[in-house]
């Protein structure tokens, strides 16, 4: 039986599949090519403000980290300072004791030291003698007693050494960490300020987070609970209106902790650097117990802090790009509340 079947060239099928796979990448390319680039997988107000929340939230963490190595920096330089300082005094005391035992070496030496019996027998006077020898006697003791001292010194000569070699590396470590800190809030605040650019000006306008939002539940309004409480708070809102500037405590600009720190220090109270370490500055009371001037901490990590103000708000440096403001206390999840 003939077939009616054309002959097909060969290649024809090859090619057609070609053209046909070559144009639908053309296409897609084109498709692609036309799409406006994005900082976010997709490209929406929505996803854009969580990818700038988590951005802003691990930034200040590390500003927090960084917040923390910075002042045990500060605290081991003291305690090489101090190590040097008492080592140097040490190394005098030794060498005044080295200089006095010498001395005393060397007046025995000038005076003979030829042993006593035979100076005894020896002497036109012996009662010059006896004086004499009571006074070398005196000077043995004296000795002893500056050997004793010197040995004492050397022994915690080395100890303060060994003290201010340990405070060294630990001073080492502390920079490190400074440095490290340092570089992941400035990479999470660059990454932040891309995901922002790749908006539209007026998308970017919207992620303002002025607007935050939150449940203030059932509050004590009342006066502030102290004197140093109302001080504090009158401070804070001295500083509304003042940037938020990371690792900064004042008076110019402030990062959260910074600001908790410097309003409580014009009300005389000394506060730690870090939110973590603020939260435990004072005794913790329920949230529907805060009163004006309390410290109201932030997240599990306690890695955000404010100042309740009374009528459900907090003041607080927010974040950067963000002027010290009024916040609803509810904002986000709070995790204590501090009476100083």
């Amino acid at each position: 039986m003939v077939s009616h079947r054309r002959p097909t060239r060969p290649g024809l099928h090859h090619g057609v599949r070609a053209t046909v796979l070559s144009a639908a990448a053309a296409t897609a390319a084109a498709t692609l090519g036309s799409a406006p680039a994005s900082a976010v997988p997709e490209d929406t107000p929505g996803t854009a403000k969580a990818a700038v929340d988590r951005l802003y939230v691990e930034a200040e963490r590390a500003t927090e980290q960084y917040n923390a190595a910075r002042e045990s920096l500060g605290r081991q330089r003291g305690r090489v300072a101090r190590a040097q300082d008492a080592a140097a005094r040490t190394q005098e005391d030794i060498n005044r004791m080295r200089a006095s035992l010498g001395s005393m070496a060397g007046a025995q030496y000038r005076s003979g030291g030829i042993d006593p019996s035979v100076q005894l027998m020896l002497s036109s006077d012996p009662d010059t003698f006896l004086d004499r020898a009571a006074a070398l006697d005196r000077v043995g003791e004296r000795r002893a007693v500056t050997l004793g001292k010197l040995h004492r010194a050397q022994r915690r000569i080395a100890q303060t050494r060994a003290e201010a070699a340990g405070a060294l590396a630990a001073l080492e470590r502390d920079r490190a960490a400074v440095a490290r800190h340092k570089r992941t809030v400035v990479a999470k605040l660059a990454r932040a300020r891309e995901v922002l650019h790749a908006l539209p000006a007026a998308d970017r306008a919207s992620l303002d987070r002025a607007s935050r939002s939150g449940a203030a539940g059932t509050l004590a309004d009342g006066a502030p609970a102290s004197a140093r409480g109302l001080a504090a708070l009158m401070a804070a809102r001295q500083a509304l209106g003042r940037p938020y500037v990371w690792g900064a405590e004042g008076p110019d600009g402030f990062d959260c902790s910074g600001l908790m720190r410097w309003a409580y220090a014009q009300a005389g109270v000394g506060l730690p650097r870090t939110s973590q370490e603020q939260r435990y500055a004072g005794r913790t009371v329920p949230l529907a117990e805060a009163r004006p001037g309390d410290l109201v901490a932030y997240r599990a990590d306690a890695s955000h802090i404010g100042m309740y103000a009374g009528n459900g708000q907090v003041i607080h440096a927010p974040y950067p790009g963000a002027a010290v403001r009024y916040d609803p206390v509810g904002m986000m999840p709070v995790s204590s509340v501090t009476r100083v």
